[in-house]
């Protein structure tokens, strides 16, 4: 056995989970070795080129308040950004960034090679090496051993990746990279459960051979918008989508060609994801709908390619023509990379912690699609939390569990490994039950001082912060305190701002609480201080929804009650009587750590509570 390197920290595989990892454990003074199939794809975007939208804006903004790098990264590698949502509350706002993938992919891996305590290298690993349920390292298509205390396993779609276009199919990953393909039996033989998923890619088209005229610009925002709460970025260069639509012609070639899909031949084994199905699943499944939009996005500024958005697809080449050029603007158009379908392995959550450790293998961890998760912001977020647990075990430190009612990353990771999943999983905000309060305008207030204590927020981040936050403060502080009369003056002055005159006294914190009326247009009538936008955008948000604010965290309150009554790790629930069959064998599969965490599994029934609570009280009682 040659042993080419002792790391605290491997990291295995380098696209969004596993940057995200290696950053974060490299960063807490952890010396990591980040190992990639291929270099020169580091932070690659197999799929759109964009980051962000609902609820996966969220994730960035909290990936960035904890000190990861997806948010800054993405800024930098803007090409067109747009705040979505903007006519609904706060709660769903939502920042969607087009990049240039090259580009993120440049500085993402420049950032990676000069990570101080990061070790980068190209590897192919077939094996975790383990002794007793405990991880001891990886070993190399080679033959190489690099021993660690801890490995986090990020493979993405990579892991025995098949790549299938029509009647073709053959081992591959991405963009018709190398799959690995022995890792899964390395994983088989030490015990762990695998899942066969599939997920697809739209065709990339040449600029030059779409008809611009016959479609709808979408252009980005005026107003300059920045994922990380670091960014100072005020103007940069903006390129337009386009938006068009399928039509019957374009559904008729396809039903005439399902018989070639393979989605509908066999040829695909794995599940694919709901939330964003193929165009012939779309067809099949939405028979009613004469038209889906599609938006063709440009891939970035020095290059033709442009990706079709909405219009995922395994079908022959042949057939991807015929139906393309049914589409207003794409009649004569040229494909530079046809759509395909990928079919991966990953593991089932359902075996991890909520630190996204196993639960039976010590120092091994999981992130990001290796989870049964689809998206650059999930794998990203859980990435993020995988490399800074990793790097607290190797300090023998506790581990960092984010909280439902704490962040989107929260809600991802406890769906995944309470819930389990059955399809590749997307994050969306009906998932969260605490949504107004985990908005993606406060997540440095809710993060930043977690990110702190775990190491990964410097000075410079947490002094910006802390002003921040002694803004928000002082401000509320002086519009509470700041009352004014219903004097003739003063009604004018309401007048003039186009709201409803005084009745009684008031404060200038309930005048704020006006729909109509913001904190701009009452610094122009009143003594107020100038502050920065994103005090006053939290000052307003603050005031305007207290009441629904206060209701959720009352809710979150009592939820914590449960989540305080802890499970014993070594708990026999089949000696509690009258639990139910099922919930006797799902609890003992998760092993929750909480009553709260129970309460969230399916097939665990409102009785099952009840008796789970009284067997605590009995085992508190015992005890005294």
């Amino acid at each position: 056995m040659y042993v080419a390197g002792t790391y605290d920290v491997v990291i295995v595989g380098a696209g969004h989970a596993g940057c995200e990892a290696a950053l974060a454990a490299a960063r807490m003074g952890c010396r990591t070795l980040l190992a990639t199939l291929n270099m020169d794809n580091i932070a690659m975007m197999p799929c759109n080129p964009a980051v962000g939208g609902p609820a996966k804006g969220h994730l960035v903004r909290e990936i960035d308040a904890l000190g990861g790098e997806m948010g800054i990264n993405t800024d930098k590698a803007c090409i067109q950004i747009r705040m979505l949502n903007t006519g609904k509350g706060p709660a769903v706002h939502a920042l969607r960034a087009q990049t240039d993938k090259k580009v993120y992919q440049n500085l993402m891996k420049n950032t990676l090679e000069n990570q101080q305590n990061l070790v980068v290298k190209q590897l192919l690993i077939d094996k975790i090496l383990m002794n007793n349920s405990v991880v001891e390292g990886i070993e190399t298509e080679n033959g190489e051993v690099y021993l660690s205390k801890c490995v986090v396993i990020a493979t993405g779609t990579y892991l025995k990746g098949r790549i299938i276009l029509g009647e073709v199919a053959f081992d591959g990953g991405p963009n018709g990279q190398r799959s690995a393909t022995k890792l899964s039996k390395s994983l088989l033989e030490n015990g762990i459960s695998l899942m066969r998923f599939k997920t697809g890619t739209p065709a990339r088209v040449d600029r030059n051979t779409v008809d611009f005229s016959k479609m709808r610009i979408q252009p980005g925002d005026d107003q300059t918008h920045n994922f990380s709460f670091m960014s100072d970025i005020d103007t940069r260069q903006q390129v337009p989508c386009w938006l068009t639509y399928t039509n019957s012609k374009t559904h008729q070639i396809i039903r005439d060609n399902l018989h070639r899909a393979p989605l509908y031949m066999g040829i695909i084994e794995g599940t694919g994801p709901r939330y964003c199905p193929s165009i012939e699943d779309k067809v099949v499944r939405f028979q009613e709908k004469e038209a889906h939009q599609l938006f063709i996005e440009p891939e970035g500024l020095d290059t033709t390619e442009m990706y079709v958005q909405g219009m995922s697809t395994s079908l022959p080449v042949e057939v991807q023509y015929a139906f393309l050029r049914t589409i207003p603007g794409l009649e004569n158009v040229e494909i530079m990379r046809p759509g395909y379908a990928i079919e991966y392995d990953c593991v089932d959550p359902l075996q991890l912690k909520a630190t996204l450790e196993f639960k039976n293998i010590a120092g091994l961890f999981s992130a990001g699609q290796a989870n049964g998760t689809s998206g650059y912001e999930e794998a990203a977020a859980q990435g993020l939390v995988a490399g800074i647990n990793a790097a607290l075990l190797v300090k023998n430190l506790p581990g960092l569990i984010l909280g439902r009612s704490e962040a989107y990353i929260g809600v991802l990771i406890d769906d995944l490994v309470t819930k389990g999943t059955t399809e590749p999983y997307r994050i969306m905000t009906s998932r969260a039950e605490y949504r107004l309060i985990l908005r993606q305008d406060n997540a440095d207030l809710r993060l930043t001082e977690k990110g702190r204590l775990v190491g990964l927020v410097d000075d410079e981040r947490f002094q910006r912060f802390c002003q921040k936050k002694l803004g928000i403060e002082s401000t509320l502080k002086l519009l509470a305190e700041t009352l004014v009369s219903p004097t003739p003056e003063m009604q004018t002055i309401m007048r003039t701002m186009g709201t409803a005159e005084l009745r009684t006294g008031s404060s200038l914190y309930d005048l704020l609480r006006r729909t109509e009326l913001n904190y701009d247009r009452l610094s122009q009538h009143f003594s107020l201080p100038d502050i920065p936008g994103n005090v006053s955008e939290q000052v307003e948000v603050t005031i305007k929804y207290e009441g629904y604010i206060k209701k959720q965290l009352a809710e979150v309150e009592r939820a914590a009650k449960l989540e305080a009554k802890l499970l014993p790790p070594n708990i026999d629930y089949d000696k509690i009587s009258g639990l139910s069959q099922e919930a006797r064998q799902k609890l003992t599969k998760i092993r929750p750590l909480s009553v709260g965490q129970a309460t969230r599994i399916s097939g665990v029934s409102p009785a099952d509570i009840s008796i789970l609570l009284v067997y605590l009280e009995q085992q508190r009682r015992m005890e005294l």
